[in-house]
This record gives C-alpha cells, sequence and structure tokens, in this order.
C-alpha cells in the first residue's frame, strides 16, 4: 500500500498506459473512488449499475497500470480498491505518434462522458433546488488570446480548483449543504492556425 492519502497528480507518460485508462467503465471507477473514497468490486458494481466480474476485471487492469491499488479490508474477506491519486494528467502536445493517437482516444472518451453527465444532470434539474439551479449550469466564452495566455488562464484556474482539493480526501473539511459537483473546462481554439504562426513553424 502507498501513503495513507493519494497523490494528488499522476502525469501519464505511456501511451499504453494512456490507452488502457480511456475506457468509459474505468474513468468512472476511477472517478467513483476519487470522490466516495475506497469500495470493493461489489461496491462499485452496485453504484454503477454493472456487474460485479466486470467492474474487478477493469480495477484490475486500472492496478496493472498504476491508477489503482488495493487496501486493507475492515473485515479481512473482500479488500476494498481505491484510487492512486486525485487527478490524472497526459501531455497533449507530445509529437510521438502512439502518444498522440492515445492522448486523441482519452479525450474521445471524455468527451462522451461529460455529455452523459450534463444529459443525466438536464434529466432531473427540474427537481433541483432553486439555489442549485442558479449556481450551476451551462455557458462559454470566446476568447481573442496567444497560446501564452490561454496557458496562463488555464493555470489560474487549476489553481483556483485547487483550493478545494483538501475536501476530496477529508469529508470533515467539506461544510454544511456540500455535494459533489463535476466541473469541466474545456478551451477549444476555433479557427485555423494564424498565417504568422504557420511561417514560423515552417522555418
Amino acid at each position: 500500500m502507498t501513503d495513507e492519502v493519494p497523490r494528488r497528480s499522476l502525469k501519464v507518460t505511456d501511451p499504453r498506459a494512456l490507452r488502457a485508462y480511456a475506457h468509459p467503465l474505468r474513468m468512472r471507477l476511477i472517478g467513483l473512488l476519487r470522490g466516495e473514497g475506497p469500495m470493493t468490486a461489489t461496491q462499485a458494481a452496485a453504484r454503477l449499475d454493472d456487474n460485479v466480474p466486470n467492474c474487478s476485471f477493469h480495477l484490475r487492469q486500472l492496478a496493472k497500470y498504476g491508477f489503482a491499488e488495493r487496501v486493507p479490508g475492515a473485515d479481512g474477506r473482500e479488500r476494498p480498491w481505491r484510487a492512486t491519486t486525485q487527478y490524472t494528467s497526459w501531455d497533449d502536445d507530445s509529437d510521438d505518434p502512439a502518444m498522440r493517437e492515445a492522448t486523441d482516444q482519452i479525450n474521445s472518451v471524455m468527451v462522451a462522458l461529460y455529455l452523459q453527465r450534463a444529459q443525466d444532470y438536464l434529466a432531473i434539474r427540474a427537481d433541483e433546488p432553486a439555489e442549485w439551479r442558479a449556481a450551476a449550469g451551462f455557458g462559454d466564452a470566446l476568447l481573442h488570446v496567444t497560446a501564452a495566455e490561454l496557458g496562463e488562464i488555464t493555470g489560474q484556474i487549476d489553481a483556483l480548483l485547487a483550493r478545494y482539493d483538501e475536501r476530496i480526501a477529508d469529508p470533515a473539511k467539506r461544510p454544511p449543504g456540500s455535494r459533489p459537483v463535476t466541473f469541466v473546462q474545456m478551451a477549444l481554439p476555433r479557427g485555423g492556425v494564424p498565417p504568422h504562426e504557420t511561417s514560423r513553424d515552417e522555418s
């Protein structure tokens, strides 16, 4: 077993590990372990409306590549699983074709998962309290920025969200009335690459 509190982040540099992670159920399993803490394959299957053998198989695959690990159980029988880190990251700017293919694959899976979560929220939105309907929702903004400025914006958002990291592992630090919220972040450049950048890259 590793440290009692999982590391904050795991940066994946092996395309094989990234492809192994790029599976809808595996990503849901890791999200579940990060959000609710250690649990057995049986408990995970019940929460995800899946079957135990399937969840067990995918948890073992996640462990093989360092995303999950076993921890001691309370009764010494089925040992729970936990996520090894709070976050997983990777570089989208690799020149390695295998890594580019792997990042495209995992990003595609993530978009599909985000869309499903948004649709799930819309299905129950009418039953949400007014204060939560007002605080949550969808939005977008069009910016005209350089790549460096976009990186700076992303870094500022990451730093803001990191202020709430300690509440993930320690329920005692969650204020009354708090609940899990999925915060989706996308920065999607539009149009082609500006001409001056194209000519500079080709020189």
